[in-house]
Protein backbone atom coordinates (compact mmCIF):
# COMPACT_ATOMS: atom_id res chain seq x y z
CA UNK A 1 0.00 0.00 0.00
CA UNK A 2 1.53 3.37 -0.65
CA UNK A 3 1.87 5.96 2.17
CA UNK A 4 -0.88 7.16 3.00
CA UNK A 5 -0.24 9.42 6.08
CA UNK A 6 0.62 12.22 3.22
CA UNK A 7 -2.29 15.39 3.91
CA UNK A 8 -4.26 15.57 0.84
CA UNK A 9 -3.86 18.40 -1.00
CA UNK A 10 -6.73 21.31 -1.13
CA UNK A 11 -9.82 20.96 -2.81
CA UNK A 12 -9.80 21.96 -6.69
CA UNK A 13 -13.52 23.39 -6.93
CA UNK A 14 -12.88 23.60 -10.37
CA UNK A 15 -12.38 20.36 -10.93
CA UNK A 16 -16.08 19.45 -11.57
CA UNK A 17 -18.38 22.03 -13.35
CA UNK A 18 -21.52 19.77 -13.58
CA UNK A 19 -21.83 17.14 -10.68
CA UNK A 20 -22.96 13.33 -11.39
CA UNK A 21 -26.19 12.52 -10.46
CA UNK A 22 -26.23 11.78 -6.52
CA UNK A 23 -27.92 8.33 -6.99
CA UNK A 24 -25.13 7.17 -9.21
CA UNK A 25 -23.52 3.92 -7.65
CA UNK A 26 -20.80 1.74 -9.26
CA UNK A 27 -22.85 -1.55 -9.90
CA UNK A 28 -20.56 -4.16 -10.76
CA UNK A 29 -16.77 -4.95 -11.99
CA UNK A 30 -15.25 -7.42 -14.01
CA UNK A 31 -11.87 -9.04 -12.97
CA UNK A 32 -9.66 -10.79 -15.55
CA UNK A 33 -9.03 -14.45 -13.95
CA UNK A 34 -6.14 -17.34 -14.38
CA UNK A 35 -8.57 -19.98 -13.30
CA UNK A 36 -11.97 -19.69 -12.95
CA UNK A 37 -12.79 -22.53 -10.11
CA UNK A 38 -9.90 -20.93 -8.33
CA UNK A 39 -11.56 -17.35 -8.36
CA UNK A 40 -14.80 -18.82 -7.55
CA UNK A 41 -13.73 -20.75 -4.55
CA UNK A 42 -12.06 -17.50 -3.26
CA UNK A 43 -15.03 -15.24 -4.05
CA UNK A 44 -17.87 -17.71 -2.93
CA UNK A 45 -16.18 -20.36 -0.74
CA UNK A 46 -14.69 -17.68 1.33
CA UNK A 47 -16.37 -14.24 1.00
CA UNK A 48 -19.40 -15.71 0.55
CA UNK A 49 -20.78 -14.46 -2.78
CA UNK A 50 -23.43 -16.76 -4.52
CA UNK A 51 -22.97 -17.48 -8.20
CA UNK A 52 -25.98 -16.26 -10.25
CA UNK A 53 -24.95 -17.48 -13.91
CA UNK A 54 -22.22 -19.39 -15.19
CA UNK A 55 -20.54 -19.80 -18.60
CA UNK A 56 -18.21 -22.67 -18.61
CA UNK A 57 -14.86 -22.39 -17.73
CA UNK A 58 -15.12 -18.68 -18.91
CA UNK A 59 -17.29 -16.39 -16.81
CA UNK A 60 -19.19 -16.29 -14.20
CA UNK A 61 -21.10 -13.90 -12.19
CA UNK A 62 -21.39 -13.51 -8.42
CA UNK A 63 -23.61 -11.16 -6.42
CA UNK A 64 -24.89 -10.96 -2.81
CA UNK A 65 -28.83 -10.54 -1.73
CA UNK A 66 -30.11 -11.93 -5.67
CA UNK A 67 -28.75 -8.81 -7.61
CA UNK A 68 -27.97 -9.51 -10.94
CA UNK A 69 -24.15 -9.61 -10.37
CA UNK A 70 -21.78 -7.51 -8.43
CA UNK A 71 -18.81 -8.68 -9.69
CA UNK A 72 -17.61 -10.60 -13.39
CA UNK A 73 -14.84 -13.02 -13.22
CA UNK A 74 -13.76 -14.01 -16.33
CA UNK A 75 -10.71 -15.57 -18.28
CA UNK A 76 -11.44 -14.37 -21.78
CA UNK A 77 -8.12 -12.66 -21.92
CA UNK A 78 -6.31 -14.33 -18.96
CA UNK A 79 -6.63 -17.77 -18.84
CA UNK A 80 -3.34 -19.34 -17.03
CA UNK A 81 -1.91 -15.44 -16.81
CA UNK A 82 0.10 -14.14 -14.14
CA UNK A 83 -1.05 -11.02 -12.37
CA UNK A 84 0.31 -7.30 -13.56
CA UNK A 85 3.63 -6.52 -12.69
CA UNK A 86 4.16 -3.95 -10.08
CA UNK A 87 4.54 -0.49 -11.38
CA UNK A 88 1.90 -1.00 -14.34
CA UNK A 89 -1.65 0.20 -14.33
CA UNK A 90 -4.49 -0.97 -13.55
CA UNK A 91 -7.46 -1.56 -11.16
CA UNK A 92 -5.65 -0.92 -7.82
CA UNK A 93 -8.08 -2.91 -5.49
CA UNK A 94 -12.18 -3.37 -5.53
CA UNK A 95 -14.02 -2.54 -2.39
CA UNK A 96 -16.91 -4.58 -1.06
CA UNK A 97 -19.19 -2.54 1.47
CA UNK A 98 -20.34 -4.70 4.20
CA UNK A 99 -23.74 -2.85 6.10
CA UNK A 100 -22.59 -3.25 9.62
CA UNK A 101 -19.21 -3.31 11.61
CA UNK A 102 -20.45 -6.99 13.08
CA UNK A 103 -20.96 -7.81 9.25
CA UNK A 104 -17.09 -6.81 8.22
CA UNK A 105 -16.18 -8.98 11.87
CA UNK A 106 -17.89 -11.92 10.20
CA UNK A 107 -15.88 -11.74 7.25
CA UNK A 108 -13.03 -11.16 8.90
CA UNK A 109 -13.59 -14.21 11.01
CA UNK A 110 -14.18 -16.52 7.47
CA UNK A 111 -10.53 -15.06 6.28
CA UNK A 112 -9.34 -15.96 9.01
CA UNK A 113 -10.57 -19.13 8.80
CA UNK A 114 -9.40 -19.81 5.45
CA UNK A 115 -6.30 -19.12 6.43
CA UNK A 116 -6.15 -15.72 3.91
CA UNK A 117 -3.58 -13.34 5.19
CA UNK A 118 -3.98 -9.57 5.66
CA UNK A 119 -1.72 -6.63 3.33
CA UNK A 120 -3.20 -3.93 5.68
CA UNK A 121 -6.36 -2.59 8.22
CA UNK A 122 -7.02 0.70 8.12
CA UNK A 123 -9.66 3.17 9.73
CA UNK A 124 -10.18 6.18 7.86
CA UNK A 125 -12.49 7.93 10.30
CA UNK A 126 -15.44 7.41 7.59
CA UNK A 127 -14.87 3.70 7.71
CA UNK A 128 -12.89 0.91 8.65
CA UNK A 129 -11.11 -1.37 6.08
CA UNK A 130 -9.58 -4.66 5.85
CA UNK A 131 -6.71 -5.35 2.60
CA UNK A 132 -6.05 -8.29 0.75
CA UNK A 133 -5.30 -9.96 -2.32
CA UNK A 134 -7.46 -12.18 -4.26
CA UNK A 135 -5.84 -15.34 -5.82
CA UNK A 136 -4.67 -13.60 -8.87
CA UNK A 137 -3.30 -10.58 -7.05
CA UNK A 138 -6.12 -8.15 -7.22
CA UNK A 139 -6.73 -5.66 -4.24
CA UNK A 140 -9.42 -6.66 -2.39
CA UNK A 141 -11.07 -3.88 0.17
CA UNK A 142 -13.53 -5.15 2.62
CA UNK A 143 -15.03 -2.24 4.82
CA UNK A 144 -18.09 -0.65 6.17
CA UNK A 145 -18.91 3.17 6.61
CA UNK A 146 -19.78 4.81 9.73
CA UNK A 147 -22.79 6.97 9.61
CA UNK A 148 -22.19 10.09 8.32
CA UNK A 149 -22.62 12.44 10.97
CA UNK A 150 -19.54 10.27 13.02
CA UNK A 151 -17.15 11.56 10.22
CA UNK A 152 -14.08 13.62 10.91
CA UNK A 153 -14.59 16.59 9.23
CA UNK A 154 -12.47 20.00 9.76
CA UNK A 155 -13.37 23.55 11.56
CA UNK A 156 -14.85 24.13 7.91
CA UNK A 157 -16.83 21.46 7.56
CA UNK A 158 -14.72 19.94 4.86
CA UNK A 159 -14.14 16.28 5.02
CA UNK A 160 -11.05 15.49 7.05
CA UNK A 161 -10.08 11.59 6.35
CA UNK A 162 -6.86 10.27 7.63
CA UNK A 163 -5.14 7.02 7.80
CA UNK A 164 -4.50 5.12 11.14
CA UNK A 165 -4.34 1.45 11.98
CA UNK A 166 -7.44 -0.35 12.63
CA UNK A 167 -7.34 -2.69 15.81
CA UNK A 168 -7.80 -6.06 14.41
CA UNK A 169 -8.89 -7.82 17.41
CA UNK A 170 -11.25 -5.70 18.92
CA UNK A 171 -12.94 -5.94 14.96
CA UNK A 172 -13.07 -9.65 15.11
CA UNK A 173 -14.78 -9.33 19.13
CA UNK A 174 -17.42 -7.91 17.01
CA UNK A 175 -17.75 -10.83 14.94
CA UNK A 176 -21.31 -13.09 15.91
Amino acid sequence: MPDQSAPLLPLEQSLTRHPIDAAVRIGHVHLKVADLDRALAFYCGVLGFELTQRRGSEAAFISAGGYHHHIGLNTWESRGGSPPPRGATGLYHLAILYPTRAALAGALKRLLAAGIPLDGASDHGVSEALYLSDPDRNGVELYWDRPQAQWPRTPEGHLDMYTRPLDVRALLREAA
